[in-house]
């Protein structure tokens, strides 16, 4: 989809939706929502939507570096502590590894 031919209208909304969905447990929309719609909030020239635009850029820049930081925390805390929790962990696996730890 190309975002110069969208009127003004639809981009914040699409904008909105793509935030709003990140709720969800759908980091990747925010992210998504962070560098499609950078340019338009950054580096067009001024316009009445251009405003709330930049503000769910933002805000979904920060929720998809939260959400980055939290999900490498948790893999690297599971892979690093798996062998050590024993059948708690392997409930949690959908593949478990043979052999020793």
């Amino acid at each position: 989809m190309d975002l110069s031919k969208m009127k003004n209208e639809r981009k914040l909304y699409l904008c909105r939706w793509y935030f709003r969905a990140g709720f969800a447990f759908l980091p990747f929309l925010w992210c998504i929502n962070a560098i499609w719609f950078f340019p338009e909030a950054f580096k067009r020239p001024e316009y009445e939507e251009q405003k709330p635009i930049k503000k769910y850029v933002i805000l979904s820049a920060i929720g998809a570096i939260i959400w980055t930081i939290i999900l490498v925390s948790w893999i690297v805390m599971f892979q690093t502590h798996r062998a050590e929790w024993g059948a708690t962990a392997d409930y949690m696996s959908f593949i478990i590894p043979t052999g020793v730890p």
